[in-house]
């Protein structure tokens, strides 16, 4: 009699050509990752040839119970490490029947700002550090913390070894794997520094496909934490306290940055930054102000400051770009439940179409 791994571990392409395609769009609050499977006759490797599909808006909080269907527009395409073969998953966008962008659609505008010419000539690379907590399931504490209570203090736990400082490293491994079967830019992964929180690092990647692959990577994430009986946590600072907070570090260049000279590009990219801190940061992820205290190597919230490696100033220079005279810069402001499509085009926007 078959098991029911045995079922899960079916090869279609033994029996049929036809595959499932898993479309995956951002729910209501902007945070919320929805999915849902559609067979197709056979393999697709172009996002466009796709068909679009619908879904229930009225229950995502995207649309009134009278008037429902949202539309899906198949935008990018990755291998499906769940059920393998041919089997694809599908990132979307959302839309009116009349083919409007609906209001937490954010990748619409994201699309438009990269597909500008002077954007497009820059070709901004992004390197998305993404922060994350583990908890219990029941009790909603983080993984590896004694029930209802602490942890040793900070100190050990960032990138550390053993059974009494690192708590799930299978789910953390599990995902760093799926990421590369599914030709995710994951460049690393490593424990953070409060205990139960983790980082990977996507790209880099090139434009909006940074958006595409990070959401993609946080639906990995979310479906490996629900077979390991796990809540992932995006929250920018999960435990009150002297603990650290989480974020979404974002390191990028345009190729004026990366060229001989890209310093003083860098510089007065950074400038525009600071001008317009206080739209950035308002765009940069919800409950930011609990993370951005000027503590836990994070600048604070009000007030911008950039320097050469200093982990607590809003954008960071590494030494090398220093030294070399080109490269990229950290905006280290964004929390760890930002908007991959907002704050990778708003900083394209800022640095290059933006004239102060």
């Amino acid at each position: 009699m078959a098991l029911l791994s045995d079922l899960i571990n079916l090869n279609l392409s033994e029996s049929t050509e036809k595959i499932i395609a898993e479309y995956i769009w951002v729910g209501g609050s902007g945070m919320d990752i929805r999915s849902k499977a559609k067979t197709l006759p056979g393999p697709v490797s172009d996002s466009q040839k796709l068909p679009k599909w619908n879904y229930d808006g009225s229950s995502t909080g995207q649309a009134p119970g009278e008037d429902s269907e949202v539309i899906l527009y198949p935008q990018a395409i990755f291998k499906d490490p769940f059920r393998r073969g041919n089997n694809i998953l599908v990132m979307c966008d959302a839309y009116t029947p009349a083919g409007e962008p609906i209001p937490t659609n954010k990748r619409h505008n994201a699309a438009k700002i990269f597909s500008h010419p002077d954007v497009v000539a820059e070709e901004p690379w992004y390197g998305i550090e993404q922060e994350y907590t583990l908890l219990q399931k029941d009790t909603k504490w983080p993984l590896g913390w004694p029930l209802g209570g602490y942890p040793g203090p900070q100190g050990p736990y960032y990138c550390g070894i053993g059974a009494d400082k690192a708590f799930g490293r299978d789910i953390v491994d599990s995902h760093y794997k799926a990421c590369l079967y599914a030709g995710i830019n994951i460049s690393g992964i490593n424990g953070e520094v409060m205990p139960g929180q983790w980082e990977f690092q996507v790209g880099p990647a090139v434009g909006i496909s940074a958006g595409d692959e990070l959401w993609v990577a946080r639906y990995l994430l979310e479906r490996i934490t629900e077979i390991a009986g796990v809540v992932l946590s995006f929250d920018p600072k999960p435990i009150q306290g002297d603990w650290n907070g989480a974020g979404a570090h974002t390191n990028y260049s345009t190729k004026s940055m990366r060229k001989d000279g890209g310093y003083e590009v860098i510089k007065k990219a950074v400038e525009k930054l600071k001008l317009r801190h206080k739209e950035h940061i308002a765009a940069y992820g919800e409950g930011n102000e609990r993370r951005l205290t000027g503590r836990h190597e994070t600048a604070d919230i009000n007030t911008f400051s950039w320097g050469v490696a200093n982990r607590g100033a809003s954008v960071r220079v590494g030494r090398d770009t220093e030294k070399h005279g080109k490269g990229y810069f950290e905006d280290r402001r964004p929390a760890s439940n930002m908007d991959p499509y907002v704050v990778t085009s708003m900083i394209a926007e800022t640095t290059i179409l933006w004239k102060p």
